[in-house]
């Protein structure tokens, strides 16, 4: 069939591809099994849950046609932003790609957390770095949280007072 109005045609075609059951849904095994790293890795199951609660407008768990498209103009946002901050084009980024493009991003950051995000997210090695389902999963995360952060932040003063509920709160509705 062709593609509904306002689906990219390379896009409705990908989704029945991926669309393994056929059920005219993507879930999230199957979004992982279609999505891949440079390395050939596929997609972690954090980031294709995050990616599909943020397209999921059912909250069903799964994504639709429409939502797999909207999905794949976002990935190719992260995939050109990675690209970009990827300046030896290894396929992944490094710490100092990491700080950099923080910093680009408008991001504060030390350099002891970025470490620690690496140390988090990197895949084991004597070179620790950083894949695009890792860093989409992070930028959503910052994203999220410097949005929560910035609610209570009313005076943008980079300081905020909150209780341990408030907290949780915050964790419990931008993350999970």
């Amino acid at each position: 069939g062709n593609a509904p109005p306002g689906v990219d045609p390379e896009a409705f075609s990908w989704f029945q591809a991926v669309d393994a059951d056929r059920s005219g849904y993507i879930s999230v095994k199957e979004l992982k099994q279609a999505l891949l790293n440079s390395n050939w890795s596929t997609f972690n199951d954090e980031t294709c849950l995050l990616m599909i609660n943020m397209f999921d407008k059912t909250r069903s768990g799964r994504i639709d046609v429409y939502g797999f498209s909207a999905l794949l103009r976002f990935i190719h946002q992260w995939k050109n932003l990675f690209q970009q901050y990827d300046r030896d084009q290894s396929g992944s980024i490094s710490f100092s790609e990491l700080q950099q493009a923080f910093s680009q991003m408008g991001y504060n950051l030390s350099p002891q957390f970025s470490q620690l995000l690496l140390a988090r997210y990197a895949q084991r090695s004597s070179n620790p770095s950083i894949q695009l389902d890792r860093f989409i999963q992070i930028c959503m995360q910052l994203q999220s949280t410097t949005d929560a952060f910035r609610e209570k932040d009313t005076g943008l003063v980079g300081n905020v007072r909150l209780s341990y509920e408030d907290f949780l709160t915050m964790v419990v509705t931008r993350m999970m």
